[in-house]
């Protein structure tokens, strides 16, 4: 089996979206591929079929590789709780919250875990794409490292390093890079990539020759900047604030925000403007208010209201539409409990109170893959006027709360899930109120369905007066831009000389 890792020389210098364009490279060169990062920090998170919990980025690398996401390819999760602590995911499932400290000490731990766990990959796969974390140079955490040049070395995998150059600073990032590795590590390292260039690659020319005399490293790539409608890497999301379409779609930026992925496929859409509110001054009056999802819903609702952003949702629901995402969900409703101290020692905290829902949490995380169908007839009476598609009101998702959520007398159920983690099933989630336009929903990923998304959407634009348009499918639409993301790559990158560093013979 061949493998090759891609560092980087920070965050966010695009090593993530590397990985996925390398993927889908090799995969189109007809090689069996895997995504492969041993620790991911991200409160992006998804749930497989089976219903484990891995990182966002590298399921949008699975679909590159034409995979369906599995927990392998992401082992370790972490999901920070608060600056210091962090919730750990392990294959999957939840092993516990641990200060930075504690989980430094446990790395030694699972560094044989990650070495079997890869072991069982070099005979299912051609090549394993593996991806670093940060920076391999941050040398105070070198001794027990498991995600960069450790990882590197404990299967002994090639590396690639990746610098921004769209940040500045980048000969200075690479050549101080190689500065802090220590001598053993140096030769691992086989080339770099400048990612991001804006501009007359010539121009750029005289510095990559220096660069490569400085650290004895050739340059096997320039990678232009581009945009293209793809989720964005875990710390490199661009949290727009400002109005630029026709439907202005307002969501509350929360201190603990998750799963901010749910909001690409409406992003997508034609005049959609997607901007993120952190205070009263930046409210405006939307067509939309959503509230996200939280990693720590108490603390979250807390902000909110001393910032007034709380009043001013309410004040809005008066003639507004407000839809809560698990997190957000969970605050619209009455009263959040938290009695085994889940979240925070705070153990009931008074709601939004837009809808009548009481939530409890529980000490169990729920982790499904869900299909449903609405049942809300306040939404099904002006489904078929707005949705345009013929798509139905099917919708898939999943869930990833702590919570339980229990409606009152004054609001209704809005989805009936009927099918979870592949077993048929039939349970309600959710809530509408009874005027119909406060909604909230336990369902990661409600927009990548046509369905719901479109009449939303329209919906949006009827009550505007605007021209009601038919939706994209956002997978096709997403296959499109991978295999943009690949031509892009390949012809910006020697894929022949990475062919070569990973003993392929082409």
């Amino acid at each position: 089996m061949a493998k090759i890792m891609i560092q980087g020389t920070a965050s966010s210098v695009g090593k993530s979206i590397l990985v996925a364009a390398l993927c889908r490279i090799f995969t189109q060169d007809g090689y069996n591929v895997t995504p492969f990062k041993s620790q991911n920090m991200s409160l992006n998170s998804y749930i497989t079929l089976d219903g484990m919990e891995m990182g966002r980025a590298q399921v949008l690398q699975a679909y590159a590789a034409k995979m369906e996401p599995q927990v392998y390819m992401n082992p370790i999760l972490l999901k920070p709780t608060s600056d210091k602590k962090s919730q750990v995911i392990l294959n999957g499932k939840v092993y516990g919250n641990y200060t930075a400290m504690e989980y430094h000490n446990l790395k030694p731990k699972f560094k044989e875990l990650l070495k079997d766990q890869f072991e069982k990959l070099e005979n299912e796969f051609d090549i394993v794409v593996m991806e670093g974390a940060g920076s391999p140079a941050e040398i105070n955490l070198r001794d027990k490292d498991i995600v960069n040049m450790g990882m590197a070395e404990l299967v002994d995998a090639p590396v690639i390093l990746v610098g921004d150059i769209d940040k500045g600073g980048v000969f200075a990032a690479l050549a101080g890079t190689m500065l802090l590795l220590k001598e053993k590590e140096k030769p691992r390292v086989k080339g770099t990539i400048i990612n991001k260039f804006r501009g007359d690659v010539e121009i750029l020319k005289p510095g990559l020759k220096m660069l490569q005399e400085i650290i004895q490293k050739p340059c096997i790539g320039v990678v232009p900047h581009f945009r293209l409608q793809l989720e964005d890497e875990d710390g490199a999301v661009e949290f727009n604030k400002e109005i630029t379409g026709e439907i202005d779609i307002a969501v509350i930026k929360l201190p603990h925000i998750s799963n901010f992925t749910d909001l690409d496929a409406l992003k997508d859409e034609q005049g959609v403007s997607i901007r993120f509110i952190s205070s009263l001054e930046e409210f405006g009056n939307p067509d939309l208010i959503i509230i996200p999802g939280s990693k720590n819903t108490i603390e979250d609702l807390i902000s909110i209201r001393k910032s007034g952003i709380e009043e001013a949702i309410k004040v809005y629901s008066t003639y507004g539409t407000v839809i809560g995402i698990c997190g957000g969900y969970q605050m619209l409703g009455n009263i959040i409990k938290d009695p085994y101290e889940v979240e925070t020692q705070i153990k009931e905290i008074k709601g939004i109170g837009l809808l009548d829902i009481d939530t409890s949490f529980e000490e169990e995380k729920v982790t499904t893959r869900v299909s449903a169908d609405i049942i809300s007839t306040k939404i099904l009476s002006q489904f078929k006027k707005c949705s345009l598609s013929g798509e139905g009101n099917g919708l898939y998702g999943y869930e990833i709360h702590m919570g339980t959520s229990t409606c009152g007398k004054d609001s209704m159920p809005l989805f009936n899930i009927k099918e979870k983690n592949g077993m048929k099933v039939q349970y309600e989630d959710g809530a509408i109120n009874k005027q119909g336009n406060v909604m909230g929903t336990y369902i990661h990923g409600i927009f990548d369905s046509i369905g719901f998304r479109e009449y939303i959407v329209n919906y949006l634009r009827n009550k505007k007066g605007i021209e009601m348009k038919k939706s994209e499918n956002y997978e096709h639409k997403r296959e499109k831009e991978l295999d943009k993301l690949a031509d892009i790559v390949r012809s910006s990158v020697d894929i022949d000389e990475i062919y070569k560093i990973m003993g392929i013979k082409k």
